[in-house]
């Protein structure tokens, strides 16, 4: 398929528009591969994946990138959701993107450029899985993929001092830019720990998003709320996922869209 045009995207001051309607639906995959141990419901299987996308697709959903959703105009939007893959697995590039191209999907993969090959240490006991290289992130970029920042190295960004914070922040979206030559939109919160610190760290960095899982009082665009899916979602637990999505944030209002001149010729852990 055609390169996502967010994938494109180098900006260096991308804003919302004012809000207008309910909050669009975004899910938040980690890993997909074969199931082994999974304490955390972090891995889904390419089978179950494939299945996902086949129920979001006989109900009139395709799966697209965050900076695409938001910058689709809002009465646009009702036959989009948004995918988001947390971490930067290495599995994404030869588990998740092959499902996703056959579907027509594109999606954002938010990774950590302070890991670069590294695992998931910060999941113990969990399963040790391997994370993305440079090269996997330029090969998830070149077929599509929206590129987006998870911090540097998976830390609860709540926790940490002015510097450290500043690092997660403003230095891996540079260190994303040297890997893909595009400047991220979107930043997702390790953890989904956020308050208005670091929402401020990540505004100021530049980001045009941030993806959080349930912002409470802090909602809006730097907070977007998502939809754990794991391996267990099933047609009926994806329909009542949906409903709930709808009933919790149908009174609340939605970001309004990226400029278009940004758009150059993203119980469990986190």
């Amino acid at each position: 398929m055609a390169a996502d045009p967010s994938a494109r995207a180098d900006s260096r001051s991308s804003r919302f528009r004012p809000p207008t309607a309910g909050r669009p639906w975004i899910l938040t995959y980690h890993s997909v591969c074969e199931r082994t141990s999974d304490p955390y419901g972090i891995t889904v299987s390419p089978e179950r994946l494939d299945r996902q996308l086949t129920w979001l697709r006989r109900r009139h959903y395709t799966g697209v990138s965050v900076a695409t959703l938001l910058r689709t105009p809002v009465e646009g939007r009702r036959g989009l959701v948004g995918l988001t893959f947390d971490d930067g697995y290495s599995d994404f590039v030869h588990e998740a993107l092959p499902v996703l191209l056959r579907h027509g999907c594109s999606a954002t993969v938010f990774v950590l450029p302070g890991r670069l090959g590294g695992s998931n240490e910060w999941d113990r006991p969990g399963p040790h899985k391997p994370l993305l290289t440079a090269a996997g992130i330029r090969a998830a970029a070149d077929a599509g993929m929206e590129i987006g920042s998870h911090g540097l190295r998976h830390r609860d960004l709540t926790s940490l001092a002015g510097d450290e914070l500043r690092l997660e922040t403003h230095r891996s979206r540079e260190l994303l830019h040297d890997i893909t030559g595009v400047t991220p939109e979107g930043f997702c919160y390790p953890y989904g720990s956020v308050d208005e610190r670091v929402v401020d760290s990540v505004r100021e960095a530049g980001y045009g998003y941030g993806c959080a899982i349930t912002p409470g009082s802090l909602l809006g665009p730097f907070t977007l709320p998502r939809t754990h899916i794991s391996h267990a979602d099933r047609a009926v637990r994806l329909r009542a996922k949906d409903v709930r999505h709808r009933l919790r944030y149908r009174a609340e209002a939605a970001p309004g869209r990226l400029p278009e001149t940004v758009t150059a010729v993203s119980g469990e852990r986190r």
